[in-house]
């Protein structure tokens, strides 16, 4: 409760000097009865002024006889608080009828006098009226204050990340139906497919018999015909009484009926008379009779939890903070490269301050950590590598040149692969600057590339692609293994891989998005979006922790969790 302390002679004193009729404060009681009499005292509980007579009476009435009076020469003296500064008005929730007016410091208990002496006889208890005055100005007032200040933050927090999840759980519920949709789609095409062949199979076997039963009933009507002309024949024959033309034609017929031309018939007849039938495939059949024959819901959280900023401009930087490039240095180091400021800055991520700087003298771009407290860092204007050391104040060990003006860099077991530009390629050299093997990245695709990453076989390499809006996944001989290209993901810019093989990929625009994207690049979504021009992205393993930084004063820190249900 806020409490307002003030001076009686501030407030209910300041009579003027002049006649017995001119003064400032009246006694209040002869007030009430329209007598303009002059005040002699303050009752600090009654807060009123009072003349000699009401004075004197109110020290005799049983009612005021202990309440605190205060003549003139005190009262410039006495600081008081206003008449409701100490009083309790709120009402027990227990019991209805009482008001709250004490503190269990044991149980940390609001409660009123029926509450302590119930149930708290034997506790520390604070009588709030007498622990009340002054506590406007009280360490614990402005500590609760700055609690529910940052109370508020917190809850400001809570919102964005609830507002984001909102968008997520529609990105990703309208992921489903399309998987859905695109499965039963390609489930229909290949029954279709299916479907086709038999009713090819049929049709053909159908006509094969079909002709079968043409050539019978065509062989049926020419034998019919020959029968019929030897009967002819034979009858005419012997009307005719022609007995020698008549042995002819009784020989000729014999030898007719004697012909299998009619049995082949019956034969080829009894052959289609076996009707084709289809026969279900049972083991189909039976898959769709379970309930999950064309897949299930499961739930997959894959989420960047807000853990807060880090403002890492600092009093020596000239320009707006670039940052092209981070890495994990240590538990809770994290090392920037601000390009726009030719600076390298080290950040306490638990501090969360900048806590060292190393200018350099031109633009420097990414960076990747080698053994031994050592650092590599790109170095586009100067077409070299500058390996420097991180074990006390940040100094250049080696400059390694290279053919183009290089961009990502990544390390693997001794040797540091480079993208650069003009020409586009991934440079492979050692950490003493010998070159290995240059990699030439001559497809449209590679129409800008930016930033390299190793698979974990370290058999493929991952680029980055400006141009072309892409990333994709390239052997170390430089052939095309696979391709990603998604509606959300433009401008692809920094990257960093995930423990699973996963990778978390940046899309740099004023509302730029954290995508996220299988290994075998065949799958992807978006899981974070508002982000102000994110640049570069760095993954601490050990506390699962995702930092990222970009065309922006602020170093943001997300917590990564990923699980199937």
């Amino acid at each position: 409760m806020a409490v307002s302390g003030r001076k009686v002679s501030d407030v209910h004193w300041s009579i003027s000097k002049g006649s017995t009729e001119d003064f400032d404060h009246r006694c209040e009681p002869c007030l009430a009865i329209e007598q303009d009499v002059e005040a002699h005292g303050f009752c600090m509980d009654c807060q009123e002024n009072l003349c000699k007579n009401c004075f004197a009476c109110h020290q005799r009435t049983k009612a005021s006889k202990h309440h605190q009076l205060l003549d003139k020469r005190n009262i410039g003296k006495q600081t008081i608080h206003s008449k409701d500064s100490t009083v309790c008005t709120e009402k027990c929730q227990i019991h209805k009828n009482e008001i709250i007016k004490f503190f269990c410091t044991n149980h940390e208990f609001l409660g009123c006098t029926d509450c302590i002496t119930l149930d708290h006889r034997t506790c520390k208890i604070d009588y709030i009226p007498d622990k009340c005055p002054g506590i406007e100005d009280s360490d614990e007032y402005w500590e609760t204050m700055r609690e529910l200040d940052q109370k508020m933050k917190d809850i400001d927090v809570v919102i964005k990340n609830a507002t984001l999840q909102d968008k997520e759980l529609d990105s990703s519920y309208d992921n489903v139906i399309k998987e859905i949709i695109k499965f039963r789609k390609e489930i229909n095409d290949r029954l279709d497919q299916l479907q086709k062949q038999i009713q090819t199979d049929a049709e053909k076997k159908t006509i094969k018999d079909k002709q079968t039963v043409t050539n019978v009933l065509y062989t049926c009507t020419a034998i019919s015909s020959d029968i019929k002309k030897l009967k002819s024949s034979l009858q005419d024959n012997k009307d005719s009484q022609q007995n020698g033309q008549l042995y002819i034609a009784i020989k000729q017929a014999k030898s007719k009926i004697k012909l299998d031309d009619l049995k082949n018939a019956q034969e080829s007849l009894d052959q289609t008379s076996l009707q084709h039938i289809f026969e279900r495939n049972t083991e189909l059949e039976n898959l769709f009779t379970k309930q999950y024959v064309c897949g299930k819901l499961s739930r997959s959280s894959s989420l960047l939890t807000n853990m807060g900023d880090i403002n890492v401009q600092t009093t020596s930087d000239n320009n707006k903070l670039w940052i092209t490039g981070c890495a994990v240095l240590s538990y809770k180091k994290v090392m920037l490269v601000d390009s726009n400021n030719y600076t390298l800055k080290v950040v306490d991520t638990q501090s969360k301050v900048v806590i060292e700087e190393k200018n350099l003298e031109s633009r420097p771009w990414d960076i990747c950590i080698l053994p031994l407290d050592l650092i590599a860092v790109t170095m586009p204007d100067q077409k070299k590598i500058l390996v420097m050391a991180t074990n006390g104040d940040i100094s250049i060990i080696r400059k390694i040149p290279v053919k183009g003006k290089c961009r990502g860099v990544t390390y693997h077991q001794g040797h540091l692969y480079v993208v650069c530009l003009s020409p586009n390629c991934v440079f492979t050299v050692d950490t003493q600057g010998n070159v290995i093997n240059t990699i030439s990245l001559k497809d449209e695709i590679f129409a800008s590339p930016n930033y390299i990453l190793l698979s974990q076989d370290a058999r493929h390499m991952y680029l980055s692609n400006w141009g072309s809006n892409s990333v994709s996944c390239v052997t170390l001989q430089g052939d095309i293994s696979a391709v990603y290209k998604h509606k959300d993901l433009r401008e692809p810019v920094g990257m960093v891989m995930l423990d699973d093989g996963s990778l978390l990929v940046c899309y740099y625009s004023c509302n730029g998005t954290i995508h996220h994207i299988s290994g075998d690049l065949k799958r992807g979504q978006t899981i974070l979006d508002g982000l102000q021009y994110p640049q570069s992205i760095c993954y601490n393993s050990k506390k699962q922790k995702v930092y990222i930084g970009g065309l922006c004063d602020q170093l943001k820190i997300k917590k990564f969790g990923m699980k199937n249900k």
